[in-house]
């Protein structure tokens, strides 16, 4: 993706992005994790977890902030980042954390930088807001996902179990120090 015209651009998620939130969140889900997880999973995870009404709950909330990245042709929703209190199961939770619930961006953009802007989004919010710490769930075979979040300065903090769909998998939780 060297053609900067094919950059996706990134807004501030509104009230009536919910749809274009659902069909980027299950569309990357399935891109991401199709041939790694059991279908039937993935497609009840997507069904359940990328309905629009939850993105439109979510986009209600002023605690969730979502970035929606759209394509350079028609503004398709390719991508996104949300920006949550955290819901993740650490003993040493603490105040001033905030939960990057999402990021995703289908796979045809990776390399390009979005991601990376996205991510400078949320952590820009999360500074705002007054966090000192942004913390992250991710699945532990996801290496690709890996590797990105440590060039983003993210350290294992701990490991949790994630249901999708019938089955059981791990994730890792990683932190990024927001420190001025």
């Amino acid at each position: 993706m060297t053609d900067p015209a094919a950059v996706p651009s990134i807004r501030r998620a509104h009230a009536g992005d919910a749809d274009a939130l659902a069909l980027a969140g299950a569309a990357t889900f399935l891109d991401t994790f199709a041939g790694i997880l059991d279908g039937a999973d993935i497609v009840a995870h997507c069904r359940k977890q990328h309905a629009a009404e939850l993105y439109a709950q979510a986009l209600a909330d002023p605690a969730t902030a979502l970035w929606l990245a759209e394509s350079a042709l028609g503004a398709a929703p390719v991508g996104f980042a949300m920006l949550t209190a955290p819901n993740l199961p650490l003993a040493d939770l603490r105040a001033d954390d905030l939960e990057l619930k999402r990021i995703y961006l289908l796979s045809r953009f990776h390399g390009g930088g979005t991601g990376r802007r996205l991510m400078q989004h949320a952590i820009d919010e999360a500074r705002a807001r007054g966090a000192g710490r942004l913390l992250l769930g991710v699945y532990a075979g996801n290496e690709r996902a890996l590797a990105f979040y440590a060039r983003c300065g993210y350290a294992q903090i701990g490991e949790r179990e994630f249901q999708v769909g019938g089955h059981t998998y791990h994730d890792a939780i990683l932190a990024l120090e927001l420190a001025a």
